[in-house]
């Protein structure tokens, strides 16, 4: 059995695509998926699957969620192997941060293009950082979150991929989740 995380873009968002973890968590139990569990109402879930296929798994979602609400919701899987490394990648040593400093990851659905990478690169500024590795995109907060050019949508129009972004509180909880 592999451990995945399912990161849900777009859902209880400025009361938008309302979903109800505890309702959302029986969709998963319902597509016979073990051990579901939801973190708050962060649109993660964690759950247990033999299934090897990433894809297939996050189309099986996709199409389960839709059929539950009637509404499209992009999901994004990664296993827990994947999350422990994206941690241990991190290019930025969260002790290392300053008081006012936020770290992000925003989880890319698919690898974007070097030409798009390199057009992305190309917008770095003095006032936010980040970093691109495989599919996913470290952001280092120096403000807020609200008012940083790298946000889920900026990162969305100039990777051309879809994303969906959690802080790294989140992150490490769900990978403390998982092994749990």
């Amino acid at each position: 059995m592999t451990t995945y995380i399912a990161l849900l873009r777009g859902i209880n968002v400025s009361g938008q695509k309302m979903i109800k973890m505890d309702h959302l968590k029986g969709v998963f139990e319902s597509m016979k998926l073990h051990h579901v569990r939801t973190y708050i109402q962060s649109r993660n879930v964690l759950f247990e699957s033999p299934e090897g296929d990433a894809q297939l798994l996050t189309k099986r979602i996709e199409q389960h969620i839709e059929s539950a609400y009637s509404f499209q919701v992009t999901v994004i899987l990664r296993t827990l192997k994947e999350l422990e490394e994206i941690i241990r990648q991190c290019p930025y040593k969260p002790e290392q941060l300053l008081e006012t400093d936020s770290l992000y990851v925003s989880f890319l659905s698919e690898l974007p293009s070097s030409e798009a990478i390199d057009k992305c690169m190309a917008l770095q500024n003095d006032i936010d950082e980040f970093a691109i590795a495989d599919k996913e995109v470290y952001i280092l907060i120096h403000k807020k979150y609200g008012e940083t050019k790298f946000s889920n949508n900026f990162l969305e129009k100039k990777l051309k991929v879809t994303a969906t972004t959690r802080n790294w509180a989140t992150v490490n909880k769900l990978v403390s989740l998982g092994r749990g």
